[in-house]
């Protein structure tokens, strides 16, 4: 994680989160996603590159841990540790928001089941 811009939790918590992809990823495992090429396969278009950054830093920051697969040590299971896990409430609170805000959404992107 980065130097913070000042103590208050809003700030430190958009400089972990706050960026255009780490939240759908996080979704994304709370859904049940764990494998690279799944994370891929989400309709918001996330590219290789800035998806292997975000489970980097999302790993650093104790979210998220990864586990092989297979016998290919390239090949990672992604999921979300206790401190990832307790962000459930906030993406269900994302969520009834737009749903109630923005017209056109819909639980099924949201995972709001």
């Amino acid at each position: 994680m980065t130097e913070r811009r000042s103590d208050c939790p809003i700030a430190c918590t958009l400089d972990l989160i706050g960026d255009r992809w780490t939240l759908l990823v996080i979704r994304d495992m709370a859904l049940g996603k764990q494998r690279f090429e799944e994370f891929l396969q989400s309709p918001e278009g996330i590219s290789s590159n800035i998806l292997s950054n975000r489970l980097k830093l999302l790993e650093q920051a104790g979210l998220v841990e990864k586990q092989p697969y297979s016998s290919h040590s390239r090949r990672m299971n992604y999921c979300l540790t206790e401190k990832g896990e307790s962000f459930r409430p906030v993406l269900k609170a994302i969520a009834r928001w737009g749903l109630r805000q923005i017209p056109g959404t819909g639980t099924e992107a949201a995972g709001d089941r």
